[in-house]
């Protein structure tokens, strides 16, 4: 009896110890491999080369670590070409985006250029008879000469034979012949003040003295005591620093951002932390076909005379502000042999490539003419890695995110033409809508309920989101206005 008692406790005993073991030792291989079979990474990449490859972890052929792939990186539902990133791998990559910027554009060009005399206001002495010098009062090219300082005397055998005429002819009382020897000096270029002199000592003078027709500093200085000149020669030219030109370089390239009027920033090393304030004068119309560069001239006011001729400048053009486009940092966009494309951030972790049509660069910006909208984000950092893995499946097109088969909503750049508060209509003047292959036309649309279009007026320029794949549910649901003003950017493509 206590036998058969005994036998059913002792197997009791002996599988609750069996439970107690197998639930306290580890899982076999194959059962750990089967519940953590969906952590498991497919496979391991190089972080700067998405083709290097691999099966376990190790280290790519530049020594950094390899990143794993998991399944859930690869996507499922998103368009193609749609690449998937944790937040930590986000992290490791240093991955940063902007905004796309819908805003006017202004070029800032930074060059170089040298201060000169303003060419209008200078002026160039020749002697009008050949003969010698005999004095000379101007010592230096930058000496200040006054109007009406004497500035050399001439012995010239002409000079004095017209002085004899005049001599005789005032003797004589005769005034048409005073009139006329008076003329023949004048023309020789005797001055008012020498004649006025001559009429009342009656004395001919061997030296005839030459005045400063102006105030202003001797540029050029060709006069030594005692050499013979004629009229070919050109002996010295004197102008005003009031107001300086600068001739300034910029290449063959940004040529066409550039406007006679556009306001200009000058420095100087000489005096760090001043600032001149000109405008843009002249644009050369000859390339120079040696350094590749066109001339520009610009004009600055010179008050305090701190500007000289010849000192070095260096010289930021601001171009007139375009109107509003949409625009990405430079650094964002990825230029290959067949196209360009940006790396579009998607929102949670997810990225792509999209072929894009850029316009003009301005400074470190570049305008979008087709491919993005106003409320894209692009990625401005580690973008070449994330467009290597894309690129290798993207069909490179921006879809709305909310739709991969019929496109509800777009933006597109419009104008204004005409808009009704009241009735809430829309004269719009849009640019082609490639979504909906509809092309650049003129329509009426109306305003969805509850946006606020107090602001708009007829003649704007901005980005409006249509909604409604067919036209009698077209409505624009939003809109963005662009910036007051330009970016600006101490980044430049000067000389």
């Amino acid at each position: 009896m206590k036998t058969s008692i005994l036998v059913p406790f002792t197997l009791l005993i002996g599988l609750a110890a069996g439970f107690f073991i197998a639930g306290t030792l580890p899982l076999a291989p194959e059962a750990m491999s089967e519940s953590s079979a969906e952590e498991k990474p497919l496979y391991w990449v190089a972080p700067m080369d998405a083709n290097y490859q691999r099966d376990k972890p190790g280290l790519s052929p530049m020594g950094m670590a390899l990143v794993p792939v998991y399944a859930d990186d690869l996507g499922g539902d998103d368009a193609p070409g749609t690449v998937t990133i944790r937040s930590e791998v986000v992290n490791n990559l240093g991955v940063k985006t902007e905004a796309v910027f819908f805003s006017p554009l202004q070029a800032q060009i930074h060059t170089v250029g040298y201060v000169a005399f303003n060419q209008d206001q200078v002026i160039d002495l020749h002697p009008r008879i050949s003969g010698w010098i005999k004095s000379v009062a101007v010592n230096a090219p930058g000496e200040y000469v006054e109007k009406g300082s004497l500035l050399y005397g001439i012995y010239s055998p002409e000079l004095v034979n017209a002085q004899e005429e005049f001599v005789a002819a005032s003797k004589r009382n005769n005034r048409f012949l005073v009139s006329a020897s008076e003329q023949k000096l004048k023309a020789l270029g005797v001055a008012q003040r020498f004649i006025d002199q001559l009429k009342t000592s009656k004395k001919v003078r061997e030296q005839v003295p030459v005045y400063a027709d102006q105030s202003g500093y001797v540029g050029e200085l060709n006069l030594r005591k005692g050499m013979f000149v004629k009229p070919a020669m050109k002996l010295m030219s004197i102008g005003p620093l009031d107001q300086v030109w600068v001739i300034a370089e910029v290449f063959e390239r940004q040529a066409h951002q550039l406007d006679e009027g556009d306001s200009v920033e000058m420095k100087l090393d000489y005096l760090p932390g001043k600032t001149w304030t000109g405008r843009v004068d002249y644009i050369y119309p000859v390339l120079d076909n040696k350094t590749r560069t066109l001339q520009v001239r610009l004009r600055f006011d010179n008050p305090e005379l701190l500007l000289k001729p010849d000192m070095f400048a260096s010289v930021t053009i601001l171009s007139r502000p375009t109107a509003p486009l949409l625009s990405v940092p430079a650094a964002s966009v990825i230029v290959t042999g067949e196209q360009e494309r940006v790396v579009v951030a998607l929102g949670e972790g997810r990225y792509k490539a999209v072929a894009v049509t850029t316009g003009g660069r301005f400074s470190d910006r570049i305008a979008i003419l087709a491919g993005l909208y106003p409320e894209d984000r692009v990625v401005t950092s580690a973008q070449f890695l994330l467009d290597s893995e894309s690129s290798l499946s993207s069909d490179f097109l921006r879809m709305t995110p909310s739709s991969m088969g019929q496109v509800d909503d777009v933006w597109v750049m419009a104008e204004i033409k005409h808009i009704d508060q009241q009735t809430r209509m829309a004269t719009l003047a849009h640019q082609a809508i490639r979504e909906w292959t509809q092309p650049a036309m003129t329509m009426e649309v109306p305003v969805m309920d509850g946006l606020d279009i107090s602001r708009l007026a007829a003649g704007d320029l901005l980005q409006v989101q249509l909604k409604g794949g067919r036209m009698a549910e077209l409505q624009i649901v939003d809109f963005i206005l662009p910036r007051p003003k330009a970016p600006r950017s101490s980044v430049g493509g000067g000389l």
